[in-house]
């Protein structure tokens, strides 16, 4: 496995207990995707990873996260970056005042050398072809598909072995969400880059990943193949709205309910 993260809590500053008991499992290539309701504690979880939850005063209290076979809880976020885990947060940080290539070669930052850098810049074009149109346009001007865009290139620049996406869809239209996770799903492919999905967009983070885990007030409570959890009658009902004979169920049903006991057996 390439991350393991068994037991983890992490409590904010000193009283607020967030996490309280993370497990999960990412191969080496993988493609997994992490699911829950607001507040489940899913961003919280990618931030444990990439270590930038210390600058947030968090602080992991119980368990241990491995990468690549190494102890990182302790580790410093720049550090972990040069490991190879790389995440792109959620709602599009960028640097507005630069180019989009600017903010792309800032990605780029642990490269040794020029020529590399350009073989980055190649690969991020080769995947995001608009890019090149916006490449010496002020990126606080791009639109948020385009920026989001933006934002998954430079992640690719800094050579990652792991991507820690949360929400690349949030706030785009249909169509550009589907381009933009069909993307994603052949960086895993071709460039063999593990990738750690958080998504709201229940189906479609199913229809593109091979595992996927589920959170629920800071614990994960159920994981499995992405087809069988597609078909599983809990996701069906809490996370996709649908009830055992495929009708829709309406909000006040969805958004109040009861763990199931098996969940917890």
């Amino acid at each position: 496995m390439l991350l393991v993260i068994q037991n983890l809590e992490v409590v904010y500053n000193d009283v607020i207990w967030v996490l309280k008991g993370v497990s999960m499992e990412i191969p080496e290539k993988g493609m997994v995707c992490l699911l829950g309701a607001n507040g489940a504690g899913k961003s919280t979880t990618l931030k444990a990873i990439s270590g930038v939850l210390k600058l947030e005063w968090g602080e992991i209290t119980g368990g241990f996260i491995e990468f690549d076979g190494k102890r990182i809880n302790s580790l410093k976020p720049q550090e972990i970056a040069e490991m190879g885990i790389i995440q792109c947060f959620e709602g599009r940080r960028l640097f507005k005042h630069l180019t989009t290539e600017e903010n792309l070669r800032m990605g780029g930052y642990l490269l040794t050398s020029n020529a590399e850098v350009r073989l980055r810049l190649e690969m991020v074009y080769h995947y995001f072809p608009r890019l090149v149109e916006l490449r010496d346009r002020i990126s606080g001007y791009l639109s948020g598909g385009e920026q989001q865009m933006m934002i998954i290139g430079r992640a690719l620049m800094a050579r990652p072995k792991i991507m820690l996406l949360d929400e690349p869809s949030l706030g785009l239209a249909p169509l550009m969400v589907k381009e933009i996770l069909k993307v994603i799903q052949k960086i895993n492919q071709e460039e063999q880059v593990a990738i750690l999905l958080v998504e709201q967009n229940t189906k479609a983070a199913l229809a593109i990943t091979n595992y996927g885990f589920v959170m629920e007030n800071g614990r994960t409570v159920l994981d499995g193949e992405s087809e069988k959890l597609k078909v599983n009658e809990d996701i069906k009902e809490f996370y996709l709205g649908l009830t055992q004979i495929g009708s829709r169920k309406s909000f006040k049903d969805t958004k109040f309910y009861k763990r199931r006991k098996r969940w917890l057996a």
